[in-house]
């Protein structure tokens, strides 16, 4: 009977210990009931998993993992914020800027995780650090690099493999910036793939694609420059492992031009994640959390910057610099003060994009040019920003309105695109489109994950679940597909991304209007990349690069021409700046 009573004491113990989690210790003068819990909650990609451990005194560890998440943003969520946390032995922290909902919901997961254990996450406060004085260093170098974008990485690469000891300072607590946001790809003519692919293309029919696109307003000298460095550009990307070996219509483009990872992912994320590795491998530095503030002028010459840091402040002297902090597209109140319309538009910038290169710029003497010339780009869903890529519609999708018709050439220029959407009931459209293209686009899975696209097994269905009217809709892509299967568009000219209709099922839609996009004006450079001050006159030692730039996308830019335009300046400046600094020694 004794053996027994111990055999059923034991049991229940050991079913207690179960109905707890994996708990290790039920001391009830700890803080806590010691052991693992887990939590889960919907992030931007999928679900994110979090397993915290604790003692009976304190938050030991935890684990988070959101594989589907943005790589180079909410990745980086998911890398850091777990560490402070434990650090701070709280879940209500700073997120990262710029992946706020993969932020939100690892603290929702965490959050889940200790109420498990019987936490209130809200009561635990940040414990109290002890303040320390802010260093201050002084760094030497041939080459400062402002901003950890797609030009600024490639611009270091370039600099780097040229001989010159090289540093990169970024405001934000990841690199990308805007470039890791790029969705359809790269613009390129007379390329390896092309050839291999047998599309015919030429760099004249690029610039002049160009130069009707920005409505004649670019800066001719400097679309030649990107048009005809963009094929060698290519094979340079191919080199440092970042292959674009696929190729699609893009809006505005004559040609089969929009080059892409094969398999139709993203190409920004992808790109900066070849960038940071080639990064590492060559041992380059980039402080992040660092904020620029000035250009450092001595004899007339950019000979440095300073810049203030989380955990430092900085004086960088260098034998030149290069300005590589994209645009003002985040910046409200700056690109209202050009285009005050656009006030109250959402935007699909990366947080950074403020403009500090082109106020510090601007303080040096820099002279600016199409300041007003701002993008907004026309499939933009309202909730998240999330911008879909020109290539779902380059691949064959159309937009239909409230009246679930078709009401615009879907491929024409994004401006012309944008105008024709705000002209409807509502100033919204959708964009159809069927299974067939969601297996041949891969990009089109991040938009499943986030939650933004209505789906089902017919276009009837479809109609049901946006509201729209079946009858009409199943007119409208009738209609379509015809035109797909005839190879002519009598409703609006259209006569690019038209291989494949839409009878495919499932069947998609995405709810869009246009939000700002792209911020065309910038600092003005010469095809070398050197800055001119308002005189037209050279500030030596000073480079800048990608979207911080004006000139190169006049009026409006063409959807894939953005990363032509990193890559191929990026290595310019990069090159150029060790011209001059060689030259200088």
């Amino acid at each position: 009977m004794k053996k027994i009573m111990t055999f059923l004491l034991v049991a229940a113990m050991a079913m207690s210990l179960i109905a707890c989690g994996k708990k290790e210790n039920n001391d009830a003068s700890g803080k806590f009931k010691a052991g693992t819990y887990e939590g889960t909650a919907k992030g931007f990609g999928g679900e994110i998993k979090a397993t915290v451990k604790l003692s009976a005194d304190k938050i030991d560890e935890i684990t988070v993992v959101g594989d589907k998440e943005t790589e180079g943003v909410g990745s980086v969520a998911v890398k850091n914020l777990p560490t402070e946390m434990v650090s701070k032995q709280a879940v209500e922290i700073d997120g990262v800027s710029g992946a706020t909902v993969s932020s939100n919901a690892i603290k929702e997961a965490v959050t889940a995780a200790l109420k498990e254990a019987g936490v209130d996450a809200s009561s635990l406060k940040a414990s109290a650090t002890t303040e320390t004085k802010k260093e201050t260093k002084t760094l030497d170098v041939d080459t400062v690099i402002v901003g950890a974008g797609g030009a600024g990485m490639t611009a270091a690469l370039e600099a780097k493999a040229a001989g010159l000891n090289v540093v990169i300072v970024e405001k934000m607590s990841m690199a990308g910036g805007n470039s890791v946001k790029a969705t359809g790809g790269m613009n390129a003519a007379a390329t390896s793939v092309q050839k291999k692919l047998g599309i015919k293309d030429d760099v004249k029919t690029f610039v002049n694609d160009t130069m009707e696109g920005g409505h004649n307003v670019n800066d001719k000298k400097l679309v030649t420059i990107m048009a005809k460095d963009s094929a060698s550009a290519i094979d340079w990307l191919a080199s440092i492992g970042a292959p674009l070996d696929e190729v699609s219509f893009s809006g505005g483009a004559t040609n089969k031009r929009i080059h892409r990872p094969a398999g139709g992912a993203a190409v920004g994320s992808y790109l900066v994640k070849a960038f940071q590795k080639n990064l590492e491998k060559e041992k380059i530095e980039v402080i992040y959390n660092t904020e620029a503030k000035e250009v450092i002028m001595k004899d007339g010459k950019a000979s440095g910057i300073k810049a203030e840091g989380k955990d430092a402040d900085y004086t960088i002297n260098a034998k030149s610099v290069i300005l590589a902090t994209g645009g003002f597209g985040a910046n409200e109140e700056l690109y209202t003060k050009y285009r005050p319309e656009l006030k109250g538009y959402v935007t699909t910038n990366a947080p950074g994009a403020t403009g500090d290169g082109i106020v510090m710029g601007e303080e040096v003497g820099a002279a600016t040019v199409d300041m007003d010339q701002i993008q907004i780009h026309p499939t933009v869903e309202q909730s998240t920003s999330l911008l879909v890529t020109e290539s779902v519609r380059g691949e064959g999708a159309i937009l239909v309105n409230s009246d679930a018709k078709r009401f615009t050439n879907e491929l024409l220029t994004r401006d012309v695109v944008s105008a024709n959407i705000i002209k409807q009931k509502d100033s919204y459209a959708y964009l159809i489109f069927d299974q067939d293209l969601r297996d041949n686009l891969s990009a089109v899975e991040e938009y499943v994950e986030a939650g933004i696209v209505k789906q089902a097994d017919s276009i009837e269905g479809l109609a049901k679940e946006t509201g729209l009217d079946a009858a009409t809709l199943k007119t409208t892509v009738d209609t379509w597909n015809k035109a797909v299967a005839n190879k002519k568009d009598s409703e609006f000219g259209r006569d690019t991304g038209m291989e494949r209709n839409i009878s495919k099922k499932t069947f998609y839609a995405i709810k869009i209007a246009p939000g700002v996009h792209h911020t065309m004006g910038g600092l003005k450079i010469n095809t070398s990349t050197e800055v001119l001050n308002t005189k037209g006159k050279v500030i030596d030692g000073l480079f800048a690069a990608g979207e911080v730039t004006g000139g190169v996308h006049g009026g409006n830019r063409i959807g894939g021409n953005a990363v032509a335009d990193f890559v191929v300046f990026g290595r310019i400046a990069g090159e150029t700046a060790a011209k001059y600094v060689k030259a200088a020694k």
